[in-house]
């Protein structure tokens, strides 16, 4: 089976999540997401909600849902949805990694600021980066996380430790 043309790296996403979980409902998604991928990977929570539905009527996920209760929808990858995904992890990929980040608009900006608004930009933004470190650091101490998982974990540190090094360069460069 070829990939559908309508999915998106969150659909993607959802039958990532889906095929690792075995089965999850949308808030089991929500809670893996803001634990792991939100670190790297933003986009509307709530497409964890709409996305997994429009994926089941695409046959690539199975849908239950309770018939009681809060009616909870419970999602397992099907044949297609685990076809789909590995074609989609077959395919390499040139896109250009995206920053996003606000201190480094401003800091484009910084000819119209004074040296001292400049240098407190770059001081909390090293702090800011300090803070995520420690929360991917606490992390790594976790003691059963995958392979793959973990490498992209990697990424995220030494981005972090980049950062901070980058910005108290900037704030040294700019000191009043």
């Amino acid at each position: 089976m070829s990939k559908p043309p309508s999915l998106t790296p969150t659909s993607y996403l959802v039958l990532g999540l889906v095929a690792r979980q075995g089965e999850c409902t949308s808030y089991d998604m929500k809670v893996i997401v803001s634990n792991s991928i939100g670190y790297f990977w933003t986009f509307p929570h709530s497409q964890l909600y709409a996305e997994p539905a429009r994926l089941a009527d695409l046959g690539l996920l199975h849908e239950e849902q309770e018939t009681t209760g809060r009616k909870r929808r419970t999602y397992r990858l099907t044949d297609a949805g685990r076809e789909a995904l590995r074609a989609w992890l077959a395919e390499p990929t040139d896109e250009p990694t995206e920053i996003r980040d606000l201190a480094i608009l401003k800091l484009f900006f910084g000819r119209q600021a004074e040296p001292d608004q400049l240098c407190e930009l770059a001081r909390h933004a090293a702090d800011a980066h300090r803070r995520r470190l420690s929360e991917y650091e606490a992390i790594a101490k976790l003691p059963d996380i995958e392979k793959h998982e973990r490498a992209t974990l990697e990424m995220g540190l030494n981005f972090e430790r980049f950062a901070i090094a980058y910005w108290e360069g900037i704030a040294n460069d700019v000191s009043p």
